[in-house]
């Protein structure tokens, strides 16, 4: 028999969004809220460790935890994904059959990494040179391909169309691969680029004339406007396609000996199939009060939402104070806040013991929380990457605790991260 129950605020996805929104709403709410979470998924993953574990600086076992513990006490987990949504009146079809309905709706299930997109990567991810950080099993490999250059390999890195999260991953791997080689001295003898569909190598100029600079030091060629279309392990080929210039539409078919991808990525289909979504597929919000454009009881934030912030952790941290102080206040009869100004951060590794914390807000305007200058690689940033964030998300982030709610008046508090 299907069944249906009522929560005050349901909750789409029990990643670092979720969570992070429900912890908060126990937090803060004046009286008990009756909240639930859906989520399949019984893995929580740290994801922005995961380039540090495939430059074999991090434990992978130190990026995983069961999401039956990170739940907040009192917070209900459906385990099971939502299927089809009736924000009209207001419910949501589970996969199970069962519905659920609510007064409030929280939207954050994810992106979707497509794999299949590219013509025979899922077969050869894993194996034949072929890595990927953005795969939690297959990680570890990454930095078994990097271990395994010698003096003569080819490698290469790519970087798919936007939006994909973690928008600085593609190329740290990069840089901390390029590092080891020079520490073996073995740099100079290999052969490394770095394929982007993109025509700059990092959105915020600011920051992307330094990394530019690093690609640069490194002897990284650099491939603008190119797109991986096909991968073949056998062969150890990876076949691009030229999106701009004067080559538009050609095919090139590359060797490798390690080659690093980032997949394309979209909005779970539940979310592009939904009356949510925008043309493109996102759950369309207002950029600054997170609130849904057409709905006004259903909020969204992390990866699925349309906002064109980059899709990092940093995000999400001031994302959800935004979402709750708004939920809070509708509750209460109140009008809500656009408080949210775009920030993001992507501390990019730009060798072992080095980042730079890029931190900027809509429109590419950098807003550095440290006093420093923010394009300067920093051995302070690195610490704070492998040691202090990942100390944060764990134990106050999730908790739902907030630093320093007004931006700009942060020291390590407003710094969060991508991969």
């Amino acid at each position: 028999m299907r069944s249906s129950k009522h929560y005050q605020v349901l909750i789409v996805g029990g990643g670092a969004a979720g969570i992070t929104v429900a912890a908060s709403l126990r937090r803060r709410a004046t009286q008990p809220l009756d909240i639930a979470i859906i989520e399949p998924a019984e893995e929580h993953y740290y994801q922005p460790a995961f380039t540090l574990v495939g430059a074999g600086v991090y434990p992978a076992a130190r990026t995983q935890r069961k999401v039956g513990s990170l739940i907040p006490p009192g917070v209900g987990w459906i385990r099971a994904s939502a299927a089809t949504f009736d924000p009209v009146n207001n419910s949501i079809t589970l996969s199970c059959g069962d519905t659920v309905s609510y007064d409030y709706l929280i939207v954050c299930p994810g992106v979707r990494l497509d794999w299949d997109k590219i013509t025979g990567l899922a077969a050869t991810l894993g194996r034949n040179g072929v890595c990927s950080n953005y795969s939690p099993s297959c990680m570890t490999y990454t930095w078994d391909c990097i271990q395994a250059l010698k003096s003569g390999s080819r490698v290469v890195f790519t970087q798919p169309p936007l939006p994909f999260k973690c928008p600085g991953a593609p190329q740290k791997i990069a840089y901390l691969t390029a590092d080891y080689l020079r520490r073996r001295g073995i740099l100079q003898d290999c052969d490394l680029n770095f394929y982007i569909h993109a025509p700059v190598i990092f959105s915020v100029p600011y920051f992307a004339r330094e990394l530019v600079n690093v690609a640069a030091r490194y002897g990284i060629k650099v491939h603008y406007q190119h797109n991986l279309v096909a991968v073949d392990g056998s062969s150890k080929s990876a076949t691009f396609e030229a999106v701009g210039g004067e080559h538009k539409g050609q095919r090139f078919v590359i060797p490798f000996d390690m080659l690093h991808v980032c997949p394309p990525q979209s909005p779970p289909d539940e979310i592009k199939t939904s009356p949510l979504a925008n043309a493109a597929g996102w759950v369309e919000v207002n950029q600054n009060s997170m609130q849904h454009v057409r709905y006004p009881n259903v909020f969204a934030l992390g990866d699925v939402c349309s906002t064109t912030n980059s899709k990092t952790a940093a995000a999400v941290r001031k994302q959800a104070p935004v979402v709750v102080r708004n939920v809070l206040r509708l509750i209460a009869g109140e009008s809500i806040e656009a408080d949210y100004d775009g920030y993001a951060s992507c501390p990019l590794t730009t060798a072992y013991g080095k980042v730079i914390l890029a931190e900027f807000i809509y429109g590419g305007k950098v807003t550095p929380s440290l006093p420093l200058n923010p394009s300067r690689e920093s051995r302070l940033g690195w610490w704070i990457k492998v040691v202090g964030l990942p100390l944060m998300y764990w134990h106050y982030m999730l908790k739902g605790y907030e630093w320093f709610p007004g931006h700009n008046k942060a020291f390590i508090g407003d710094i969060a991260e991508s991969s």
